[in-house]
């Protein structure tokens, strides 16, 4: 009995072991991802437009779907516990792939906002702090679902606990508003943020 409890101790050891090994690689994964982005974006011009049309081509409520716990309750009641597993993979990927293209869009908004801060129009320059703070708040949502979502593909079976995607669709809305409202100004605007990025 003493060996049995031992064997099943070291069993359990070593899948906490595996399972905090994954998450330490999607960790630095993720983190190597990250730093490609941040270089690779250093270069890139800013475009209002663009930036604005990336935020339109997003689909949150699709996104929300994803990522809904009573949908996943539904699926887990509804499914055979492998089948379960392998749609619950599925979902979390493209819904990691949603939060990529959210944190894509993040990042080219921060550098709309940095721009618009430098215009000699003080309601623009106000508009482009809030625009550049709202960035940054959506892009570290982006990372940490992103972390979690990651996890999931990996790990289905771990957690059955729902991903926090209130936070970050209502962040991605509020962020898209602030956008939205700088590209209100008039036309002045989209050649300042051209003409500080060129």
């Amino acid at each position: 009995m003493e060996h049995g409890a031992s064997t099943l101790g070291q069993a359990l050891i070593g899948q906490a072991m595996i399972a905090a090994w994954t998450l330490v690689a999607v960790a630095f994964f993720a983190l190597v991802i990250l730093v490609y982005v941040a270089i690779r974006n250093r270069t890139r011009r800013v475009d209002l437009e663009g930036t604005v049309q990336a935020f339109r081509s997003l689909d949150i409520e699709a996104f929300r779907n994803l990522v809904d716990s009573a949908e996943e309750a539904f699926l887990r009641d509804n499914l055979p516990p492998k089948k379960y597993r392998e749609i619950k993979r599925q979902r979390a990927w493209a819904a990691f792939l949603y939060a990529w293209e959210a944190g894509r869009a993040a990042t080219a908004l921060a550098k709309v906002g940095q721009a618009a801060q430098r215009s000699l129009d003080p309601e623009i320059a106000a508009s482009g702090v809030q625009v550049a703070e709202n960035a940054f708040r959506l892009r570290l949502q982006t990372v940490r679902v992103s972390l979690r979502l990651l996890t999931e593909v990996l790990l289905p079976g771990l957690s059955n606990r729902s991903l926090p995607s209130p936070s970050l669709a209502d962040q991605y809305e509020r962020t898209a508003e602030t956008l939205f409202r700088l590209g209100r100004f008039p036309s002045g605007v989209h050649g300042m943020v051209r003409s500080k990025s060129a």
